[in-house]
């Protein structure tokens, strides 16, 4: 499902119009862009998102094998809630 899939579906649950639901949308990934650094993000039953740090290390070049230096950087995070978890495993039955 990609953004415009999932704002139809949004529009068409809870009849409202395309606009409105793509506004709903936008307001939620800003909403976790924003606060994922700060204290992160939680859903109950839905899951979690927050932020790592990587640490830096050396990484390889795999067309010629030389040797190159990975920075630590941030990066996102999402860890499933139960609900979310339970419903992936009952899918797959």
């Amino acid at each position: 499902m990609n953004k415009g899939e999932l704002v139809d579906y949004i529009a068409e649950d809870l009849e409202v119009s395309k606009a409105l639901a793509d506004r709903f949308v936008n307001s939620f990934t800003e909403a976790v862009c924003s606060n994922i650094r700060k204290d992160g993000i939680r859903l109950a039953g839905f899951g979690t998102f927050g932020s790592a740090k990587r640490k830096a290390r050396i990484g390889r070049n795999p067309q010629t094998g030389e040797e190159i230096k990975i920075p630590a950087r941030w990066v996102p995070t999402f860890k499933a809630g139960s609900v979310l978890k339970e419903s992936v495993e009952r899918k797959k039955r």
